[in-house]
């Protein structure tokens, strides 16, 4: 360790030698390369949930960022990766509440000016419905069937009660057939459900 009759120059070199002498480890418990690995696996999920709720694709990596960026700096109890997983998709959903709440995203997407191939139709009004659903339902179905998390997982991430997820996935599914139906029936048109 550092001799007290050293110079402070030479004190704060002997322990910057033992800082980088090991691997850094980061405030939420991973070195470098475990972080990498959790990046790998998580981003593009991260990625499309932050694109599907926002509709924006700079917003969606913006909060990308800013997601990763917390939740290094943050002071956690070591969790496994699944709990990191769900705590990271909480800080993008509370950056996404933030935005909502300064008015920087539409409650409903707008209309995509393209529309794909005929055998891609489907794709395209599962999307156009998806897109009238208002935000908080588009964050329900996503997190619930697109990273399949349970009802408790959904109810950590979003800050809603455990025992609400239910009925309100109930009702975000039966708006999404509604938009889906009055899609096909009414293909060119376009309606607010």
């Amino acid at each position: 360790m550092a001799n007290e009759c050293q110079p402070r120059s030479e004190q704060l070199e002997v322990l910057d030698d033992l800082t980088t002498s090991r691997p850094k480890q980061y405030t939420i418990g991973m070195n470098e390369d475990a972080f990498g690995v959790f990046y790998e696996r998580t981003a593009r999920s991260l990625w499309a949930y932050l694109m599907r709720v926002s509709g924006d694709r700079d917003i969606a990596n913006d909060l990308l960022q800013e997601s990763y960026c917390r939740m290094l700096s943050s002071n956690l109890p070591p969790m496994d990766e699944a709990e990191h997983k769900s705590y990271l998709f909480r800080i993008a959903t509370n950056l996404l509440r933030d935005r909502w709440r300064r008015g920087q995203l539409a409650s409903r997407l707008p209309s995509p000016t393209q529309t794909y191939e005929e055998h891609l139709e489907s794709r395209t009004d599962v999307r156009r419905a998806f897109e009238q659903l208002k935000p908080r339902e588009r964050q329900l179905l996503w997190l619930a069937y697109v990273e399949g998390s349970s009802h408790e997982d959904i109810g950590g991430i979003t800050g809603l009660r455990g025992g609400s997820i239910r009925p309100l996935l109930f009702r975000a599914r039966k708006k999404l057939a509604a938009a889906l139906r009055l899609h096909r029936s009414h293909p060119s048109e376009k309606e607010d459900v």
